[in-house]
Formats: structure tokens, C-alpha cells, sequence
């Protein structure tokens, strides 16, 4: 069975590529619910003109997809509230730091 917990394990694989983070951590998912074998994901990103939207969210679906016992992935994305770098996890800073990136 299918949990929230394990989506967001999987979902800590997710990279965006214009930063060297997992989307979990850059602070981009916003809920995840889980009923049955359906799995909701409300997510946002970086910018509303973000070149990588359709990729990120194919990732998502496709990362989700692959855990045992889920039927269906919905991605809602949302723009409410907007997402800033204070939605950084301490250790997204720190992975972000890392590599020479400023959050």
C-alpha cells in the first residue's frame, strides 16, 4: 500500500535542473495526498515562466508511477502561495552551499 510518507522518499530523487536539489528540498511540494492507489501532488516552481514545468512534472508522475500499488498521479500545480527561497530546507541550503550555489 501505497503511503505519503514513501511519495515523499521517491519525490526527494526529483532534481530541478536549474538547481542541484531535490524538489522536496528547494521547498517545491506543497501537499501530497494519498487515497487508495491515487496519489495527489500540489506543487509549484521556481517561476511561472519556468522552462523545465512540463519535464518536472513528467519526473514526478513518472518517479510516483513506479511505487508499488499506485493506479493514478495527479499533479496540480499552484501558484498560491509563491514560491521564495526562504522555502529552502536547512539542508537544501546546505546542499546548495555545497555547490557553490547561494540560497
Amino acid at each position: 500500500m501505497v503511503t505519503a510518507e514513501s511519495v515523499w522518499e521517491v519525490l526527494e530523487q526529483v532534481c530541478d535542473p536549474e538547481y542541484p536539489v531535490n524538489i522536496v528540498d528547494l521547498g517545491m511540494v506543497y501537499g501530497i495526498e494519498v487515497e487508495g492507489s491515487a496519489v495527489r501532488v500540489r506543487m509549484t516552481f521556481t517561476s511561472i515562466g519556468c522552462p523545465a514545468m512540463e519535464m518536472l512534472i513528467q519526473d514526478v508522475k513518472g518517479a510516483i508511477s513506479a511505487l508499488p500499488g499506485v493506479s493514478e498521479v495527479r499533479v496540480d500545480v499552484v501558484w498560491t502561495p509563491p514560491w521564495t527561497k526562504e522555502r529552502i530546507t536547512e539542508r537544501g541550503r546546505k546542499l546548495l552551499a555545497a555547490c557553490g550555489v547561494a540560497s
